[in-house]
């Protein structure tokens, strides 16, 4: 497993066998919340073919773990978990790997991630691509329940989870449409367990303040570049109607809505729930956009 040092944090990452044709853009993708890089495998196994694609793990998370030395020193906000601080990340790993052009796919919290880097680093950015990813309502009750029930799960996470006895059945069926298979549940323990819980909880609470909710349609109205929107109907996390609305500050929603891509029973893992349709989906999108 390579490693690259981003600020202090060694970033574990993958990258496919870049593609001949120098024209042909970097595939690269962004995890949510609570996860980690494996869950994109799937979606690769359809993509990689025709174009190199790039995972890592987000500082904090999966196998991206700060040393003990870790300073915030350097970084430019109080926060090393903000999704700034996080967009920054990725455009100087992308500048290490010297990828010169690419498309990011985000899923959840790394769909913000996305956008925050597309606006920050529009020369290497040829477009975005959000999974089970919207927002820009501020509800205060439901945004503190939310904040609330995430506190709880980090703080209260038991490091034995993964020996309880069929734990990763129940992993498997949360938040999704259908079970996932048994290895997604229990990778979602494993990944549970790994964060750390300084970037777990202050990524939860820095992405979820009221400015920063409002500042993501003032992101994608600005954004040049073709963002698309994938929404599960089945989402409870991130329900469509909130993708739909923050898919709606683009240039393209102008043309029938055509940048929202609706799944059917589908979650809020669409990436595992659904990665044939996924793939066929974003094959169309990027043959459309080639230059």
């Amino acid at each position: 497993m390579p490693t690259i040092d981003i600020s202090g944090v060694p970033h574990a990452y993958e990258l496919t066998s870049p593609s001949t044709n120098p024209s042909t853009p970097v595939l690269i993708f962004i995890h949510g919340w609570l996860l980690s890089r494996q869950y994109w495998l799937p979606l690769i196994n359809k993509l990689s073919p025709d174009y190199p694609c790039l995972t890592y793990d987000l500082k904090g998370f999966g196998d991206s773990q700060p040393l003990n030395n870790f300073s915030l020193e350097k970084y430019n906000s109080s926060s090393p978990y903000t999704l700034e601080a996080y967009a920054q990340d990725l455009i100087i790993l992308l500048e290490k790997l010297n990828i010169q052009r690419g498309w990011l796919i985000g899923h959840s919290l790394g769909g913000s991630i996305a956008l925050w880097t597309a606006d920050l680093c529009p020369e290497k950015i040829q477009g975005v691509v959000c999974l089970n990813a919207g927002g820009g309502i501020y509800l205060k009750e439901e945004f503190e329940r939310f904040r609330l029930a995430g506190q709880q799960l980090v703080k209260y996470r038991p490091p034995w989870l993964c020996r309880v006895p069929l734990i990763d059945i129940l992993f498997s069926r949360m938040m999704v449409a259908k079970p996932i298979d048994r290895q997604w549940g229990k990778q979602r323990v494993i990944d549970l367990i790994r964060a750390n819980s300084e970037a777990a909880l202050s990524s939860l609470l820095d992405s979820t303040t009221e400015s920063e909710v409002h500042l993501l349609p003032q992101i994608v109205s600005r954004l040049a570049q073709p963002v698309y929107f994938f929404s599960g109907d089945k989402d409870t996390v991130m329900e469509p109607q909130y993708v739909r609305y923050l898919a709606s500050f683009h240039e393209l929603f102008k043309y029938q809505g055509q940048n929202v891509i609706d799944v059917l029973n589908c979650g809020h893992l669409s990436m595992v729930e659904h990665p044939d349709l996924l793939g066929e989906k974003m094959l169309n999108i990027l043959m459309t956009h080639e230059v």
